[in-house]
C-alpha cells in the first residue's frame, strides 16, 4: 500500500493510538514492528528524533517516514506534536516509557516516595492558613453543598464529602448521580450554596460550563485541580501537584489537601461540629453497625 494513497487527515482528527491501530492490519513487517512498539510506548514518539526511533526499533529511517505518512501526518514533527499534546492531556499510556521497564522494585519505591514528598511540599506550600480558614467558613455557612466530579474526579469528590459529613449537617451530595444530568442540579443551586469541583486532568468539558452557571446563580465555587489542567473561574482555586515517575498520577498531595480542608472545617465548626460528630457516634452505637 502506498502511503500517498491515503489522504492526510488533520492531526487532531483521531488520537495517535487510534491511527496506529487502524493501520496495523495493512502494514508491511518492518512498519508493523514500529507500530507495535509505539502501541506499547506511544510516549516515546515525542521523546526521540526520527533517526533515534529507527535505531531503537531496528528499522530504517525510510520506514519511519513511510509509517508516519501512512498515518496521515505531514511529517515526523507533526506526529511528535500530536503525541506530545496527548501526553500533556494526561493519557497514562503516553507517560509510559520503554526505559522504565525492568527497574528494580526497590528503586521504583524510592523514586515514588521522593516524588510524593516533593508533591506534598509544593502543594501545601502554595496554600495559606487564611485560605483554608476562609474555605472552612464558606463550607460551614453553606445552605447546601454540591461535590462535582467525573471519571477519577468523582472518587475524590466522594472522599471529601465523606470527610466533611463528620462535621457538617446541611444537605450535601456528589453530582451527577447515575442517570442524572448536571442541568437537573443547576436548577437547584442558589445563593449561599457552595459547589466543590474536582477537575484534575482528563475531566469533561461540561464541568466548566456548570461552574460558570453555578457562580451566576450565586453559589460560591471551590475548584481543585492539578498544575496542568485548565480550570474554571472560582472563588478558591487550589492546584495540587500530581507528578509521578510512571504513567499514573500520584494523588498523595490531593488527599492531604482534602484532609486539611476537612480538619480546618471541623476546627472552625466549634461546638455544633462536635455535637454532630457525637450524634453520629450515638447513631452508630444504636444501629450496632460498627465492629
Amino acid at each position: 500500500m502506498n502511503p500517498s494513497s491515503c489522504p492526510p487527515e488533520p492531526a487532531e482528527a483521531h488520537s495517535f493510538i487510534a491511527r496506529v491501530r487502524a493501520a496495523l492490519p495493512q502494514l508491511p513487517p518492518s512498519e508493523r514492528r514500529l507500530a507495535e512498539f509505539l502501541l506499547d510506548f506511544p510516549g516515546n514518539l515525542s521523546s526521540y528524533a526520527a533517526a533515534e526511533m529507527a535505531k531503537l526499533t531496528g528499522v530504517s529511517n525510510a520506514t519511519v517516514t513511510r509509517f508516519i505518512q501512512r498515518l496521515g501526518y505531514e511529517g515526523y514533527e507533526d506526529a511528535r506534536r500530536h503525541a506530545r499534546a496527548q501526553g500533556d492531556n494526561g493519557s497514562p499510556l503516553f507517560l509510559a516509557a520503554a526505559s522504565a521497564q525492568g527497574r528494580p522494585t526497590a528503586d521504583v519505591i524510592a523514586t515514588h516516595l521522593r516524588q510524593a514528598s516533593e508533591n506534598l511540599a509544593i502543594t501545601i506550600g502554595q496554600i495559606s492558613a487564611d485560605q483554608l480558614d476562609a474555605i472552612a467558613m464558606a463550607l460551614i455557612g453553606a445552605r447546601q453543598l454540591f461535590f462535582v466530579g467525573y471519571r477519577q474526579n468523582r472518587n475524590f469528590a466522594a472522599y471529601l464529602r465523606w470527610q466533611l459529613l463528620q462535621a457538617l449537617e446541611m444537605p450535601s451530595q456528589v453530582i451527577p448521580g447515575a442517570g442524572e444530568t448536571l442541568g437537573e442540579y443547576a436548577a437547584q443551586i442558589g445563593e449561599n450554596d457552595v459547589v466543590v469541583i474536582f477537575a484534575l486532568r482528563r475531566s469533561v468539558r461540561v464541568v466548566s460550563e456548570f461552574a460558570r452557571q453555578a457562580r451566576l446563580l450565586g453559589a460560591r465555587l471551590i475548584c481543585i485541580t492539578d498544575h496542568a489542567s485548565p480550570a474554571p473561574e472560582a472563588d478558591w482555586l487550589l492546584r495540587v501537584q500530581t507528578s509521578a515517575p510512571g504513567p499514573l498520577d500520584n494523588h498523595t498531595a490531593l488527599f492531604m489537601l482534602c484532609h486539611l480542608i476537612a480538619t480546618a472545617t471541623l476546627q472552625q465548626s466549634g461546638q455544633p461540629g462536635r455535637r454532630h460528630m457525637a450524634a453520629i457516634e450515638t447513631s452508630h452505637d444504636a444501629l450496632d453497625e460498627m465492629l
